[in-house]
């Protein structure tokens, strides 16, 4: 194959999700087309070089390396035939950009001999040698220039540059706010962008690739309606939409008066008309600075500093129960001295207390409220878990009815044990073919309002508790379900379990579904006369409305709502953080004055008085991460998942055993309004994801990819067990009946994606010579299995109903889970039954059972019963059916744990 037709082949524009990875593969492909023009020679590789660059050259106008002039410098050597100097130019480029080494030292196009370490990766460099390096942004200027203009603004700030400096900084200048826009999306290095009054409007560049990104650039007017004195403020205004942890600074000669009234987003600094780059160097070191610094983390690293006698807890603070012991020593060598030295139980010397934070731990979590756009935010160590029960039992009082979604973490339903709520749980739609749930849609949740408001309990329904986004991926729409049932009870509070969503705030589509991001732009839209008026029209319309007027209509939020709302999030699972570090987010317009004091009891219950501080650090380092490179963190996340998608729908024996289980596949179609059924489809390519994130009641979490294996003849857990991780070294965690659930993270790898394909690739082709060399038997035999998993799969029940014993009141579903949980303490009030066909036969003639703990097969993996709830014949049908070999609260020696009638008589009468 040649290399025109190689090339065509791999780089089409259709095939990738991303720019980042269509210009890793442009210069790679460019580089292979250089070497081979150089041994050829031939007019028609020149062309094919040609080609590559004019296709990189509408990339390459946004990042600062390898810059314009040396693009230029390229083509130049190409255009007089200097091929041998071409090739040596573009694999210089090519490694620079794959190792990293443009970060840490300029780049000579042709090498000398005091260029030795060219190839050397940032990835192989101890982490002690990278520590010592200054770390390495751009920076983008926007204004339309000429040649000899822009190298000026280059060189001026390149110029106030100063051994001292923190970090180094190239520049790259694009024209208008278009490429502003674009820029701040393609050029993931950027991290502070200058305004100049000069910039233009519309980009020039015209390719598909960049098409792709014109709808991300996010709400607000109509860039062509636009008057030229607005393009600065405007584009202030989007990129801190688009990317809101960037840095912006607007250049402008318009008057103070003026400027003061405008919106500027997230602008840092104004400086008017003037060219004082040094003020302008300094701000843009300053305001990454800001960003970097690490209170606690860093005052940690200065303590194991300090000489200390320890006369306290803690015989490993400092090592020293390690270092004189004779038998441990393998311990110190495996974990190295630091994390002794910073091991520690004190609070004074420069640390701070978890409990009562005053001073690094302060600071910390005020840079994580900013990073996550909350108000508050507090630290847990002890997992997401505890930090569900600490805001259930500061917000909850005993009697309090929550609307809960049944399929949530266990953790939530302990919760209302704990704070005595009365518990009405809502059902999510059920995804039978998969064995698996979806979530809760925005009519089931106002149906259970409707129906308390009814009751006239409405005064007494103080919480709605639901996952964001649910352990298989589908995602809410957050500002709409607060929407419309702050339009029932205005004063609900939301908690939100975004155990899994932790990343989502560093991407500019997923981040509208987030909790906080929501809380905020609701928080702005209830202070507006355009929202007042709307409601005021609404209410007239719906006037006198019944039910279901109210059931199938968006519902508006009264203007004096109150928006409280608060996400709990696994820093742990999706950023970089040590297991179990965690965090609360809040955003409560009554915080302050109704909910903090009891936060901070609820809080001290909770929380370890000996917290680990690596955990905490740990925590303050991730906040660093992802606000200086989430974004491009996570790009390369989603990047991977898109690359296994793409992988699984075209390879032909892929297709064979497995299936990709789609958002078409896993939300309803009435849920999908934008019609988007697949992030990928093989004829049409890569869908418009920022349509249906804005739109759709649900959508699909696009880092998880489940995969149906039932016509591989193993089921889910088999798979998980002994297949990809006995046999091939690959670690899942969730899995159902018949399919498995593969979760890319921030640290995938391209060659981790490749390697899973592989392993794929190559169970395929073992099951192919396995059913070649299978005999009829066999055959059929396989084939029992297959039809077992894809068509014989038990309907999933919804929740039945709590007993009447454990109603909080007749009349209403609400139940008291606390009284059935604690009655179950005294074994003379349970009694055991086994699950078999004289128990189905015993529930279908009308006796009643009650379950007396919490029942959690895995798979699923959520309570299928909870204490006081009737066990109905749908789910004792579908306990019989399962084939898992872990269930939670069954014991297979007895059977499920009931209560006696006798107890739950005694319960009516008491």
């Amino acid at each position: 194959m040649t290399a025109r037709a190689n090339s065509q082949n791999r780089h089409n524009i259709a095939d990738y999700y991303s720019a980042s990875q269509l210009r890793a593969d442009r210069w790679s492909a460019l580089r292979e087309a250089a070497e081979t023009l150089d041994r050829s020679g031939s007019e028609g590789d020149r062309e094919e070089a040609r080609a590559l660059l004019r296709a990189l050259a509408p990339i390459e106008m946004y990042f600062a390396f390898p810059g314009g002039s040396a693009f230029d410098y390229l083509r130049r050597l190409l255009d007089h035939g200097n091929f041998a100097d071409f090739s040596t130019a573009v694999r210089r480029v090519s490694r620079a950009l794959t190792s990293g080494a443009f970060r840490r030292r300029s780049i000579q196009l042709i090498a000398d001999e005091t260029d030795g370490d060219e190839f050397e990766d940032e990835a192989t460099q101890s982490h002690e040698a990278r520590a010592l390096g200054r770390p390495y942004f751009e920076v983008m200027i926007v204004d339309t220039v000429t040649e000899h203009q822009e190298k000026f603004l280059k060189s001026s700030l390149q110029k106030m540059r100063r051994s001292e400096d923190q970090f180094i900084y190239e520049t790259v200048v694009v024209p208008s706010v278009e490429d502003a826009l674009i820029g701040v999306l393609f050029n993931q290095n950027v991290q502070a962008v200058i305004v100049r009054p000069g910039l233009g409007l519309k980009s020039k560049n015209e390719t598909s690739v960049l098409r792709r990104y014109v709808s991300l650039y996010g709400e607000g007017a109509d860039l062509d309606a636009l008057a030229p004195s607005e393009y600065g403020p405007e584009t202030c205004r989007r990129i801190g939409k688009l990317r809101p942890e960037l840095d912006s600074y607007l250049i402008t000669d318009r008057s103070a008066e003026d400027i003061a009234g405008l919106d500027l987003g997230l602008c840092r600094r104004v400086f008017y008309n003037q060219e004082d780059f040094l003020e302008l160097h300094l701000n843009i070191l300053r305001g990454l600075q800001r960003r970097y610094k690490t209170p606690f983390f860093t005052a940690l690293k200065e303590y194991s500093k300090q000489p200390t006698g320890v006369f306290h807890a803690m015989p490993i603070s400092r090592g020293k129960s390690i270092s004189r012991s004779h038998w441990i020593q393998d311990m110190g060598a495996f974990y190295g001295s630091n994390i002794f030295m910073a091991e520690t139980s004190a609070t004074s010397g420069g640390l701070d207390s978890l409990l009562e934070p005053r001073g690094p731990i302060k600071e910390a979590q005020e840079a994580a409220a900013r990073a996550f756009g909350s108000k508050q935010t507090f630290f847990a160590t002890n997992g997401t878990s505890t930090c569900n029960k600490i805001v259930v039992q500061a917000l909850v009082r005993p009697g309090d009815i929550v609307l809960i979604d049944r399929d949530c973490h266990k953790s939530h339903h302990y919760g209302m044990v704990l704070a005595g709520a009365s518990v009405v749980y809502m059902d999510s739609y059920p995804l039978n073919d998969y064995s698996m749930y979806g979530a809760v849609p925005i009519r089931e949740i106002k149906h259970k309002l409707l129906t308390l408001r009814a009751e006239g309990k409405l005064d007494q329904v103080r919480m709605v508790l639901l996952t964001n986004c649910t352990f298989d991926g589908i995602v809410y729409n957050v500002q709409r379900v607060m929407e419309e049932c702050l339009a029932i009870k205005k004063d609900l509070v939301f908690l939100w379990d975004e155990a899994w969503f932790g990343y989502a705030r560093f991407a500019p589509n997923t981040r509208v579904r987030t909790a906080m991001r929501s809380a905020n732009r609701l928080r702005d839209q209830l202070r507006t006369t355009e929202h007042a008026d709307a409601y005021a029209a609404q209410q007239a319309d719906l006037q006198d409305a019944d039910d279901d007027t109210l059931l199938s209509t968006r519902l508006i939020a009264p203007p004096d709502a109150r928006v409280r709302v608060y996400a709990t999030q696994s820093t742990h699972k999706t950023l970089t953080a040590l297991r179990q570090g965690s965090m609360i987010h809040v955003n409560d317009q009554q915080f302050k004055g109704a909910v903090e004091e009891a936060f901070h009891e609820a809080y001290m219950t909770h929380t370890s008085t000996s917290p680990n501080y690596q955990i905490i650090a740990s925590l303050d380092v991730g906040r660093r991460q992802v606000e200086i490179e989430g974004y491009e963190f996570v790009q390369r996340q989603v990047e991977s998942a898109m690359a296994i998608r793409r992988a699984v729908t075209t390879h032909p024996l892929l297709k064979k055993y497995f299936k990709l289980v789609t958002a078409g596949d896993m939300i309803p179609e009435q849920y999908r309004e934008s019609g988007m059924t697949s992030y990928f489809d093989p004829e049409q390519g890569w869908a418009d994801v920022w349509d249906c994130w804005a739109r759709d009641e649900f959508v699909l979490d696009a880092t998880r990819i489940t995969l149906h294996v039932g016509a591989t003849g193993w089921d889910g857990d088999t798979f998980k067990t002994k297949i990809l991780m006995d046999k091939y070294g690959i670690q899942i965690n969730k899995t159902s009946r018949n399919t498995v659930l593969f979760m890319t993270n921030i640290g995938t790898t391209r060659s981790s994606v490749a390697y899973l394909i592989e392993v794929l690739v190559e169970i395929a082709k073992e099951l192919d010579e396995l059913m070649d060399d299978a005999s009829r038997m066999e055959k059929l035999a396989f084939d029992k299995r297959v039809r077992n998993l894809s068509e014989h799969v038990p309907p999933l029940p919804d929740f039945s109903r709590f007993h009447d014993a454990f109603r909080c009141e007749q009349g209403t579903e609400a139940g008291d889970i606390r009284s059935a949980f604690f009655l179950s303490y005294d074994e003379d009030n349970c009694d055991y039954v086994e699950p078999d066909q004289d128990m189905l036969a015993r529930l279908k003639a009308g006796e009643e059972m009650v379950s007396a703990s919490f029942v959690i097969p895995y798979p699923p993996g959520f309570p299928i019963l909870v204490p006081g709830q009737v066990i109905s014949p749908e789910i004792l049908t579908f306990m019989q059916e399962l084939d898992v070999s872990e269930i939670h609260g069954f014991r297979a020696d007895l059977g499920l744990r009931i209560f006696t009638t006798d107890a739950l008589a005694s319960v009516k009468t008491a």
